[in-house]
C-alpha cells in the first residue's frame, strides 16, 4: 500500500487499547482531518498535530478581518470626501456613520467570540 506521498507503508504496528481509547483516538484523528493511521504515526513522530478546526477559525477571522477592512474604508472614504459626496443631509450622513461603526463594533465583538473561542 502506499500513501499520498509516495512511500510504501507495509509494516504494521499493533497496539492495544480500551474501546473507549480507540473512540478517543479516532475522534482525534478526525478533529486533526487525518486518517487513523496518519494521525498515530504523526503523533509517534514528535509532530504537532494542527486540527481541522484551527484552519476554521483561521478562515472564519480572515473573512471577518476583509469585512472590517472593507468598512474602515467607506467609513475613510466618508470622512475625508465628504465634499464629493455632494449635499448630503448631515443628520442623514451621521446616522450612516454611526451605523458603519456600530457595524465595525460587532465585528470586533465576533472576532474576539472566535479568538476566545466563546460559541
Amino acid at each position: 500500500m502506499k500513501d499520498n506521498e509516495g512511500y510504501s507503508r507495509t509494516i504494521r504496528l499493533k497496539v492495544s487499547c480500551t474501546l473507549e481509547e480507540k473512540a478517543q483516538i479516532e475522534a482525534n484523528a478526525r478533529a486533526a482531518g487525518l486518517s487513523v493511521s496518519r494521525y498515530l504515526r504523526n503523533v509517534g513522530a514528535g509532530y504537532t498535530i494542527r486540527g481541522v478546526i484551527d484552519a476554521e477559525l483561521v478562515g472564519s477571522l480572515a473573512k471577518i478581518n476583509a469585512d472590517q477592512g472593507r468598512l474602515g474604508g467607506l467609513l475613510k472614504l466618508w470622512l475625508t470626501n465628504s465634499e464629493k459626496l455632494g449635499n448630503q443631509d448631515p443628520e442623514h450622513m451621521r446616522r450612516l456613520i454611526r451605523g458603519v461603526l456600530d457595524r465595525i463594533v460587532t465585528m470586533q465583538n465576533a472576532m474576539l467570540k472566535l479568538a476566545t473561542g466563546a460559541r
